[in-house]
Parts: structure tokens; C-alpha cells; sequence
């Protein structure tokens, strides 16, 4: 590594003593800072309508649910994102900016990011001892892929994968004391997808 690159690096703490103040998100990872882009309607109602559904199931427990400004840790990539949505059962922290331990983590596809969270971000959170779902959603078709830890062992890698489909297709979330059932149609909601072409 050249001298120029070793400069442009910057610590963790930097990192993240800038983020407290910074008016544009940035994911980190190993030392580099990648400004984070707006999203699109369709982006934002797919969030907005699994955040609802998060939310409600983790209302009286210790375990809350985060959408887009709380940042994860992924120690095995030396990074921290900020995923669309999390739900995590570590407990409140009012002074917190980062999560350790969540139970499920959901990126919402952009045509800038999918390969991200469909490579190096499933590499990275799979390493997650804490992470139970890792959910990929289409926002410009109903799609959701879904990694889920095998409790079982049945599979070689420990993680089951599936893909959603069907409006009534569903998933039920157990991250105890959080159980839930999300349906396709209710992350679609008020989305107006393109209409499907033979």
C-alpha cells in the first residue's frame, strides 16, 4: 500500500465521531467512507410499510426497530452500514449510534446497491452471531429473498435461503420475545409496481 493510500484511511473513531455530525450518511469499511444516496418512492414505502410491521410486534419488549440512521457493526469486514431496516433485541441505549447483536437486518435493492447487498453485505452480516434474517427486497417487482439462519443443521452453509413471490406468500420472524408474520402484500402496499411483462 502507498503512502498517498495509507492516508486516506481513517480510524473507526473518526468515522464515527464525524457521523455524529455529518449531514450525509456514509457506510465504512476498512477505512474508507462511501457517501450514502437518496432512495425512491417505491424505496421508501417498501421501509416504511416493514417498519410497520416490525414495529408493532416490538411494542413492550426490550427489542426495537430500526429504519435507515442506526448503523450495524460487521467486525469480520472491519465495517459499519447502515441498513434499511434491523430489529434488534440488545436492550435501549439512549446514546447509542450502533447496533451489535440483530436479529434480522433488511435491505430494500437500488440499481446502485443490489449487488452490495446481495455480495458483501450477505457475506458480511451472515457472520453475525446475533442475525437469525437477512431479507433482500425488489422494489421494482414483488421479490423478497430470504437468508435464514438453519436452526436444523440441515444445510452445509447453516443458512436456509428462499424467495417470496406470491402476494399471499409469507414469513414468520421469530427473534424471542419477537414473533411475527410478514406477507408480501403488506410490503407492497401502496407501491406501484410495473406491470409484469409476458
Amino acid at each position: 500500500m502507498t503512502a498517498l493510500a495509507e492516508e486516506r484511511l481513517i480510524s473507526v473513531e473518526d468515522y464515527l465521531e464525524g457521523e455524529k455530525n455529518s449531514t450525509v450518511r456514509h457506510e465504512y469499511v476498512a477505512g474508507q467512507v462511501f457517501a450514502m444516496t437518496g432512495s425512491s418512492e417505491a424505496h421508501n414505502r417498501i421501509n416504511a410499510n416493514l417498519a410497520f410491521h416490525l414495529r408493532a410486534a416490538t411494542r413492550g419488549t426490550p427489542c426495537g426497530m430500526f429504519i435507515n440512521d442506526m448503523k450495524v457493526s460487521v467486525p469480520s469486514q472491519q465495517a459499519y452500514y447502515y441498513p434499511d431496516v434491523m430489529l434488534s433485541c440488545e436492550g435501549y441505549d439512549a446514546k447509542s449510534y450502533v447496533k451489535f447483536a440483530p436479529c434480522l437486518i433488511a435491505e430494500v435493492l437500488s440499481p446502485s446497491t443490489k449487488q452490495i447487498d446481495r455480495r458483501e453485505k450477505l457475506l458480511g452480516y451472515r457472520q453475525l452471531a446475533s442475525l437469525c434474517y437477512y431479507l433482500v427486497i425488489a422494489q421494482d417487482r414483488a421479490l423478497m429473498e430470504v437468508w435464514q439462519r438453519d436452526a436444523a443443521g440441515a444445510s452445509e452453509s447453516g443458512w436456509v435461503q428462499q424467495r417470496l413471490t406470491a402476494p399471499d406468500a409469507a414469513l414468520t420472524i421469530d427473534c424471542p420475545p419477537v414473533s411475527c408474520t410478514l406477507r408480501l402484500a403488506d410490503l407492497y402496499e401502496d407501491v406501484r409496481l410495473p406491470e409484469a411483462s409476458d
